[in-house]
């Protein structure tokens, strides 16, 4: 699919494809044709406008934003105490092992700091991918640049570099700056890890975001010798009553976009 996009030029448009193929968009174009059959079919046309109102109501319930990252994107589990001591020997053994934190949004300008500042999800990353730093001894790498749908402003790597140094006083060994997808992410840092003779990688990204991330990762490190290693984040489970978890709530509707945005970034390949 990404070929197909380069191809035809439009590469810019990834971002406008996958609004349109996300809930609610064809939820609402199915309670319009619904409404449009009433006229002309009376069962089938409440029958989709059923459909979309029902498709409404569960794209925006945490419980099935669950039941879709189960189904579809199958998260690999965080990384545990034991596992992380035994990164921690392999550090000190050789400079094999390197983190890689992806970038997941930037702000071009938070008018609070007065400068650009990394958007929620990137930040949470950085802050693993350091805190995994601190517990292993492993140098960190940030890659992201500027990404398709945003205008042209300073990259994620730029800003993420500024606020390791300035606000969690860890710098970071590699910036990767140009990459615009998870693809790219890829395809652009694992060089610049070859070169310094890593051959050990911790991926640091969201759990929903991990299975096409590793996917990426690996593909793009099949001829290098490097192992990718998932070290996801993000997979705390919110302990309310049950019965909140089917009914929609802003985190519900954002859940399942994300699962079902990288179920189609899987399938097509991006």
């Amino acid at each position: 699919m990404n070929g197909l996009f380069s191809m035809l030029g439009i590469d810019a448009w990834k971002p406008i494809v996958t609004v349109l193929l996300l809930p609610p968009v064809p939820l609402l174009l199915a309670m319009l044709a619904g409404a449009w059959l009433l006229w002309l079919r009376r069962g089938l046309g409440w029958l989709l406008v059923l459909l979309g109102v029902a498709g409404l109501w569960l794209s925006a319930c945490t419980g099935m934003g669950r039941a879709l990252e189960r189904a579809m994107l199958h998260v690999p589990p965080a990384l545990n105490p034991p596992r992380i001591a035994e990164l921690r020997r392999e550090a000190k053994a050789g400079p094999t092992l390197a983190i890689v934190v992806l970038g997941g949004g930037v702000e071009p300008l938070a008018p609070e700091y007065g400068v650009s500042n990394l958007a929620a999800p990137s930040l949470e990353r950085l802050h693993y991918g350091l805190w995994l730093a601190r517990e292993t001894g492993a140098p960190v790498a940030f890659s992201g640049g500027v990404g398709w749908a945003q205008a042209q402003s300073m990259s994620e790597a730029e800003v993420a570099a500024r606020i390791a140094a300035e606000d969690f006083k860890h710098a970071l060994r590699w910036t990767e700056n140009q990459s615009r997808d998870t693809r790219e992410n890829a395809g652009r840092t694992l060089p610049l890890l070859k070169h310094a003779g890593i051959t050990h990688i911790l991926l640091v990204t969201h759990g929903a975001h991990m299975p096409r991330a590793q996917r990426a990762f690996e593909q793009a490190a099949a001829s290098s010798g490097i192992r990718i290693e998932a070290a996801p984040l993000g997979l705390a489970t919110r302990v309310d009553i049950p019965a909140l978890d089917w009914l929609p709530t802003h985190q519900g509707y954002a859940r399942v976009r994300i699962a079902l945005r990288e179920w189609l970034g899987r399938i097509a390949g991006a």
